[in-house]
């Protein structure tokens, strides 16, 4: 089954909330309710967020100011974050938004077919992320625990020998891999040359890591004299 992205959607207004979750509620992804910048710190104490959906003005603590604390923590600092805001005070207010760490900055009322096409770029980033951490996970543990409890004496002490891996579990995770790399290509297509530079900033990071992913994986094919030794690229 797989696991359903989480969207953090802070305004104060209840009206505000229910609107955000018609438009959104087709992406068919877990939508989280914070009516407080407060409140939306507390959930991002325990939840892996997507994407952010923030209203600038609000009672206390604003948008400005919750997204300076998100940014400042190190678990939620790279969390994209859209602002909307009901005002428009001119460019001046719109930088102030991207200098708080904004890919985007929607007034309201927005396009409600802009706002989702927007998250749903947002999400999609974040499942290839989570799709990549897997991967990487399950090559760092088949790196740490060596051939496998399924293997003989003789085919571990040979493949040891060797320096290579078991090749049918190369093969998986060749093949998840090449999906994955499958389908960021196709999302890098998708974004084009209008996506905002953040978004593509995004994408890259994540192109990054998978080429890494994928040299580790290289390295690890016979006659490759990567062997057992080869680095699993960081997820950071």
């Amino acid at each position: 089954m797989v696991q359903k992205a989480k969207i953090l959607l802070v305004d104060d207004r209840p009206e505000n909330l229910l609107a955000l979750e018609a438009i959104l509620s087709a992406l068919d992804q877990t939508l989280v309710r914070a009516s407080s910048g407060e409140e939306a710190l507390k959930a991002l104490l325990t939840d892996d967020f997507a994407v952010i959906l923030l209203d600038v003005q609000m009672p206390g603590m604003d948008g400005f100011e919750t997204a300076a604390h998100i940014k400042r923590r190190e678990r939620t600092r790279d969390i994209p974050i859209i602002f909307l805001t009901a005002i428009n005070h001119g460019p001046h207010h719109t930088f102030r938004g991207y200098a708080a760490g904004a890919v985007d900055y929607i007034s309201k009322p927005f396009d409600p077919w802009v706002l989702r096409a927007k998250v749903s770029v947002f999400v999609e980033l974040y499942m290839k992320n989570v799709q990549l951490r897997e991967q990487a996970s399950l090559l760092r543990r088949q790196l740490e625990n060596g051939s496998g409890a399924g293997q003989t004496a003789a085919e571990s002490t040979e493949q040891e020998e060797e320096g290579t891996e078991p090749p049918g579990l190369l093969a998986e995770l060749s093949a998840r891999l090449a999906a994955v790399e499958e389908q960021a290509e196709a999302l890098s297509k998708q974004l084009g040359d209008s996506a905002e530079s953040a978004t593509v900033a995004t994408a890259a990071h994540l192109e990054r890591k998978i080429t890494g992913l994928r040299r580790a994986l290289d390295a690890l094919e016979p006659g490759a004299g990567g062997g057992a030794s080869a680095q699993v690229p960081s997820q950071n």
